[in-house]
């Protein structure tokens, strides 16, 4: 597959930028050595290798979810500046 200066234009426009002449065939050229990047990749011989899901062989080790309470809404609530009952009282920052 070669880069013409259609399929610039049609990536460009697609991503929602503009180039220059000058940016135009820089683009082309770096779209043009990573293809041909891929093209060397096929040429290496995979058969037999399982493809690779993760980069090590850690297993995440995770707590089980069990909701507990790890704090009242009195502690909660000793700190904070003004409170309402069982609630903090914020400034208001939004207008009508």
């Amino acid at each position: 597959m070669d880069i013409n200066d259609e399929m610039v234009d049609h990536l460009a426009n697609l991503a929602k930028l503009n180039f220059n002449a000058e940016e135009k065939v820089n683009i082309k050229n770096d779209l043009n050595r990573i293809l041909t990047y891929f093209e060397k990749l096929n040429e290496v011989d995979t058969t037999g290798v399982e493809p690779l899901i993760f980069m090590s062989e850690n297993v995440n080790v995770l707590r089980e979810d069990i909701p507990h309470q790890e704090i009242g809404k009195k502690e909660a609530l000793a700190n904070a500046p003004s409170k309402d009952s069982d609630y903090f009282r914020v400034p208001k920052f939004m207008e009508k």
